[in-house]
């Protein structure tokens, strides 16, 4: 089986073609914006442009455009191949791809915007969340997260607010997929914001 996994729920914009398990190609950019422009190159790029018979997307949270951006591609390329999209966590990927050998448990750490950071701990042996994904102030997160090791873009705030613990600063990367467990990478393909949206419907006023 072919596995297309796509990634633009962060600064990073990623690709990568599995068959049977084994990485084929792989592609990863830390565009910032404009994850549009470069997702749809990235995929036609791979090997047969990158057709497969299964869809993994990130649904975030992260970058409300990119986390929407990755969704729409997958969904369309699922409808044009008629192949299943499935959806994972970019925390989960952040987790699963750079988790320190002999680690207990661990959270992961990502920027939220507007001062707030998205955090979530998770156990090793098999990974699996210790928690709720929540959005926090880094210091409200220093106080709910016990694990002594950080992983993320959000990890640095989190560490020095609370004033100890160890700092791996990662991006999520396509390529390690399918390091997640598979419960794990089999959610429905929907935006996982995290947080209200930042922008709000105006209010109408009815005059007398």
């Amino acid at each position: 089986m072919r596995i297309l996994v796509i990634e633009t729920a962060t600064a990073a914009c990623s690709v990568a073609l599995f068959q049977n398990g084994t990485l084929l190609a792989h592609n990863h950019d830390v565009v910032g914006r404009g994850h549009a422009e470069h997702l749809i190159p990235m995929i036609g790029a791979l090997p047969d442009q990158g057709r497969a018979d299964l869809i993994l997307v990130d649904c975030g949270p992260g970058s409300f455009t990119g986390v929407r951006v990755g969704v729409a591609a997958a969904r369309g390329l699922g409808l044009g191949w008629k192949a299943p999209v499935q959806g994972f966590s970019s925390l989960a990927l952040i987790a699963a791809g750079d988790w320190p050998d002999g680690a207990p448990a661990l959270a992961v750490a990502i920027n939220g915007g507007h001062g707030q950071i998205f955090v979530q701990s998770f156990a090793a042996g098999p990974m699996r969340p210790l928690s709720d994904l929540k959005s926090l102030t880094p210091e409200a997160a220093g106080d709910s997260v016990a694990e002594h090791i950080i992983l993320g873009s959000g990890a640095e705030a989190l560490v020095a607010a609370r004033g100890h613990g160890e700092v791996i600063a990662s991006d999520p990367d396509a390529k390690n997929a399918m390091k997640i467990p598979e419960n794990m990478r089999s959610e429905r393909a929907t935006p996982l914001y995290g947080r209200a949206p930042d922008a709000k419907p105006p209010s109408i006023r009815i005059a007398p």
